[in-house]
C-alpha cells in the first residue's frame, strides 16, 4: 500500500545522484512512491531510479556575467513553474534537495506551494545550492560531523545521518579484511570517480614502479582510466610486468571493493561514504578545483581517524606515492588496522536514518489517482521522461 509521495531533486552528476537513488530505494521499500526531478546528465547516467517517475527541469547556472545570470534566472523560474505542475497531481508530502542547480527550482516551487523541503549535504563544505536554500528549508541532513559554510540559522535544524550508499557497499561491512599474507597477491583499485583522472594514470604506474621488486610482484591492479589515456596506461604496466585491469568504467565496485585490499582515489562524498562504510584504507588524492575545495575537507575525517593518507595533487609524484604506500601497505597488521579505522567512521544506516528525516519532515498531501493516468511523459534515452 502506497502510503506517501515524495520529490527528491538532484543534479546530474554521481555524487548527487548515487545518494538520492539510495534514498529512492529505501522510501519505496517502506511503500512510498517518489519522483526525481533533474537535469539532462543525470536522465542517461544508467542503472539509477528503475521505475521512478524522472523529470528533466531546466536549471540554469549562475556564472558567465549578466547575460549568463539572466538567463539562469529565466530557466530557474522555468524549472520552478514545471515543478508546481507536477505538485498539482503529485502533491508530494515532501521535496527533498541533494545539491546542484535542478534541485534550486524545484525547492522554491515547494516552498511556495507550502510544502515541506529538505536538503541533504554530500560533502563537509556546503555546495551552492544547498548553501543559498539551508536557512529556508524545515530540515538539513548532512553527512558530516563538521561542515563548513553551514549558517548559523541553519544549526537548530540540521541532522548528522551520514552519506547512504548503495546496499551491495552496505554488505560488505559484515565480511572480514581480505586476507593478506605475506606473499599473497596485493589487490589495488585506482579510481578517480565517474570520469577518471589524468594525474592516477599518469603517477600510479611510475610510483608502483618505484617499489620494492618483491612488493611489486606481488600487485594486481585495477584501474579507471579516461579513454584517452588507457592505452599508454596498458603499455606501460605491460612493461612493468604488473597485471592490471584497466577500464574507463567500473559499475560493478562494491564488487571490487570486496576483494580490495587498498584504493588510491579522489575525495569525492560517495567515495569516501563507500570506503568507510566497506572498511577499505586508501591514498586520497582530493581534486584541487573542487568546488571550495570539498575534496580536502571531505578526506580530513578519514584521515583523521587513521583509515586513509592524503596527498595534495600538488605534492602527487611517483616517489611520493611509493613512500606512502610502503608505510601503508607492507605491513599486513598497519595495513588490517587502517581498514578497521575507516570502518570506525562508517555511517552504514545513513539511508535509514535519512528516510527516517523525510518522514517526520513530510506531511500527508493525498494522492491524486488519476496520476498515472492523465500526467503526460515524454520517454527520453535510458528510461527518462520529460
Amino acid at each position: 500500500m502506497i502510503t506517501r509521495q515524495y520529490v527528491l531533486a538532484a543534479g546530474g552528476t554521481g555524487g548527487h545522484m548515487i545518494p538520492a537513488h539510495v534514498l529512492a530505494e529505501e522510501l519505496m521499500r517502506r511503500g512510498h512512491r517518489v519522483a526525481l526531478i533533474t537535469d539532462d546528465r543525470g536522465a542517461r547516467i544508467p542503472g539509477l531510479f528503475e521505475g521512478v517517475q524522472v523529470h528533466v527541469l531546466p536549471a540554469g547556472r549562475l556564472s558567465g556575467g549578466p547575460i549568463g545570470w539572466f538567463r539562469a534566472i529565466r530557466s530557474i523560474f522555468a524549472g520552478r513553474a514545471m515543478a508546481l505542475r507536477l505538485y498539482e497531481t503529485f502533491r508530494p508530502s515532501a521535496v527533498v534537495g541533494f545539491g546542484g542547480y535542478p534541485a534550486l527550482p524545484a525547492l522554491l516551487a515547494a516552498r511556495a506551494d507550502k510544502v515541506p523541503t529538505l536538503i541533504h549535504e554530500q560533502n563537509a563544505v556546503l555546495g551552492r545550492v544547498n548553501r543559498l536554500m539551508a536557512g529556508k528549508v524545515d530540515a538539513v541532513a548532512t553527512a558530516y560531523e563538521t561542515v563548513q559554510r553551514l549558517p548559523a540559522k541553519a544549526a537548530d535544524k540540521t541532522h548528522l545521518v551520514g552519506n547512504p550508499v548503495r546496499d551491495e557497499v552496505r554488505a560488505l561491512r559484515d565480511l572480514p579484511f581480505p586476507a593478506l599474507g605475506p606473499d599473497g597477491v596485493f589487490r589495488l583499485l585506482v579510481t578517480g570517480g565517474s570520469q577518471g583522472a589524468t594525474i592516477l594514470s599518469r603517477v600510479v604506474p611510475d610510483g608502483l614502479a618505484l617499489l620494492p621488486e618483491h612488493f611489486r610482484r606481488r600487485l594486481q591492479v585495477t584501474q579507471q582510466c579516461r579513454e584517452e589515456d588507457i592505452e599508454q596506461v596498458r603499455a606501460r604496466y605491460a612493461e612493468l610486468g604488473i597485471p592490471a585491469d584497466l577500464a574507463t568504467y567500473l559499475p560493478d565496485i562494491p564488487e571490487r571493493l570486496s576483494w580490495t585490499h587498498l584504493v588510491i582515489a579522489r575525495a569525492g562524498a560517495s567515495t569516501i561514504a563507500e570506503l568507510t562504510v566497506a572498511g577499505r584504507p586508501a591514498i586520497l588524492v582530493p581534486l584541487p578545483s573542487a568546488t571550495d575545495d570539498h575534496q580536502t575537507f571531505n578526506a580530513r575525517e578519514m584521515g583523521k581517524a587513521g583509515g586513509a593518507r592524503t596527498i595534495a595533487q600538488s605534492r602527487f609524484a611517483p616517489v611520493e606515492l611509493a613512500k606512502q604506500m610502503q608505510k601503508l601497505a607492507l605491513d599486513p597488521r598497519a595495513l588490517a588496522n587502517a581498514a578497521e579505522r575507516a570502518r570506525a567512521v562508517g555511517r552504514p544506516n545513513a539511508a535509514s536514518d535519512l528516510a527516517d528525516l523525510v518522514e517526520r519532515t513530510g506531511r500527508d498531501r493525498g494522492f491524486d489517482p488519476n496520476f498515472l493516468r492523465e500526467h503526460v511523459l515524454t520517454p527520453m534515452p535510458g528510461g527518462a521522461y520529460a
